[in-house]
């Protein structure tokens, strides 16, 4: 039966209504963060936060009729992932979007016009904060990373996802860093597997798109014919609510679709050190790629090349891109063998870039049966010494 039947059962420990404290300080959190393998989602980390704030009425006005692009995709489940190669795409206003959802009949034209919302869900999703309110940008300071311990981390470094019902991310898992995500509106079900199941995700690099690598299984309707070895994945099922905040470890597989009529979330990648490895992979896979498919396909990148990729880079730039990524992979094991020799002399610091994933705009996208599995979250250690955290059973 379908892996979740498999899922490892998580036990959650709630915050007693009204206390708003937060239950771990900026220090804590971080270590939590940087030194967990295991998803786990944290309570009353974020209820102070203005981006909370942030429902569909807000981001309209702040956006003031600005156009941005939603991707479209049918809400009937198939056997086969919907990847974005398959998907249609509109550029629309926030709210011609949310006239659509709701099914007016204003939206008989315009650019939802040739979509019934009965049918297709849309979603504007990796919509970098910097770029859509780069005109605002005091509502940056809305998003408070900084109570996980990263300093200066605000909605500069983050991406805001807004979604209808049934949109959906393709199951994949990203390269780069591990991943913090605010639920602002709405709920999301995220599945989630282990990196040790990637065997049984069936992994694909085509649609090609830096930094991740996607499933070619429908893991909300998997076709076990095709793809059998998916029975043995154990997969943790989560609905994120709003407030709640959902870490996600380096290299976990994850499927994340929206449930109620119109979701919010923002996340951040966290970079870690061990992105300057996954950078020389992903330039060598990507210079292998390029020149694969497009000998294939000279005249048709659309063909194997995800949306997020805004071209099929040249031979030329790949290589150079490679090189860059193995002088800095060579820099950072050059600092560290100098800070391991003289710690007092050689202090590094990582510099927080706007992402770790490289999307749209760069140059260098349930079955009755399923069993959700409850995650972790932690209370501060002074209000039940017991329930600091609670990790997979």
């Amino acid at each position: 039966m379908h892996a979740a039947r498999n899922a490892a059962r998580w036990h959650v420990e709630r915050h007693p209504a009204g206390e708003d404290v937060k239950p771990f300080t900026p220090e804590k959190a971080k270590a939590i963060v940087m030194s967990l393998q295991q998803p786990a989602v944290f309570c009353n980390m974020a209820f102070d936060w203005p981006a909370l704030r942030w429902n569909p009425k807000y981001l309209s006005e702040m956006l003031d009729g600005k156009t941005i692009q939603f991707r479209l995709g049918m809400k009937k489940i198939d056997a086969a992932p919907q990847f974005e190669t398959e998907c249609s795409y509109v550029q629309a206003t926030l709210e011609e979007f949310l006239a659509w959802s709701s099914g007016l009949s204003s939206c008989f034209s315009g650019p939802f016009s040739c979509y019934d919302s009965c049918k297709y869900w849309a979603y504007a999703d990796y919509k970098y904060i910097a770029k859509i309110f780069e005109d605002k940008t005091e509502i940056f300071q809305d998003v408070i990373w900084s109570d996980f311990g990263f300093p200066g981390r605000n909605g500069r470094e983050s991406t805001l996802w807004i979604g209808s019902v049934g949109a959906n991310t393709p199951c994949h898992l990203d390269s780069y860093g591990c991943n913090l995500v605010l639920q602002v509106q709405g709920r999301k079900r995220w599945h989630l597997f282990p990196p040790s199941d990637a065997c049984f995700l069936y992994p694909t690099r085509i649609p090609y798109e830096e930094s991740s690598v996607f499933s070619k299984v429908s893991v909300v309707n998997p076709d076990l014919k095709r793809f059998p070895l998916f029975k043995k994945a154990k997969a943790h099922v989560v609905t994120l609510s709003p407030g709640q905040v959902l870490f996600v470890p380096q290299h976990w597989w994850h499927y994340v679709e929206s449930i109620d009529p119109i979701t919010i979330s923002i996340n951040s990648w966290i970079e870690l050190d061990a992105d300057h490895e996954a950078r020389v992979e992903e330039a060598i896979t990507r210079t292998l790629v390029c020149a694969i498919k497009s000998a294939e396909h000279p005249d048709s990148a659309g063909a194997w090349l995800n949306p997020t990729e805004v071209e099929a880079t040249s031979h030329e730039i790949n290589l150079q891109y490679l090189n860059g990524a193995m002088s800095a992979y060579l820099e950072y094991q050059k600092a560290g063998v100098l800070q391991h020799r003289y710690p007092s002399r050689h202090r590094t610091e990582r510099t927080m870039s706007a992402s770790c994933k490289r999307r749209k705009t760069q140059v260098m996208a349930e079955p009755e049966d399923n069993k959700e599995a409850d995650f972790p979250t932690a209370k501060r250690q002074s209000l039940q010494a017991d329930t600091y955290l609670q990790r997979v059973a």
